[in-house]
């Protein structure tokens, strides 16, 4: 199949998904979510020049995509005096829908032990510290003339 066989075929693929979307959707496509939202960004005199037909094709491109549906959705822009350029961050929480390829599940497995370890790590290093202080309160002496030096530190503390 050569390149205008196949520039054919998706051409009448998407007209036959245009038609179908006139017989399913009930709703004009100019009341469609998707659509209303991005005719809002346009200046009307643009937004009023395309066809339905033009604005069922952009959403057959857009597809069932949702904006912001985010746990948080957090974007913003910084600038720094004396620096021309602004940055801007984005900062989303939610709940991951897409499907894993095998890099990111070993990642995800990998971010997942190394979490779990070191909250074991630090839970054992706060408990023998705080075994310790209690140990060293109570002026109970394992080794007789040796300290660590943990104990005057933290009195000095308080």
């Amino acid at each position: 199949m050569d390149q205008n066989e196949k520039d054919n075929a998706a051409v009448k693929s998407v007209l036959e998904d245009i038609e179908i979307m006139n017989d399913a959707d009930s709703l004009p496509i100019r009341q469609d979510p998707i659509i209303e939202k991005l005719l809002k960004k346009l200046p009307d005199d643009i937004a009023n020049s395309y066809t339905d037909k033009q604005l069922q094709g952009f959403r057959i491109a857009l597809g069932d995509r949702t904006w912001a549906r985010h746990f948080i959705d957090n974007r913003g822009t910084l600038s720094f005096p004396f620096i021309r350029w602004r940055f801007f961050y984005v900062f989303l929480l939610g709940k991951n829908k897409r499907a894993f390829t095998r890099r990111e599940k070993h990642a995800s497995m990998l971010m997942f032990v190394g979490l779990v370890l070191s909250f074991i790590v630090i839970s054992m290093l706060m408990g023998l510290f705080t075994i310790y202080i209690l140990k060293s309160a109570l002026g109970i002496d394992l080794m007789e003339g040796s300290s660590l030096g943990i104990w005057d530190w933290f009195k000095d503390l308080f």
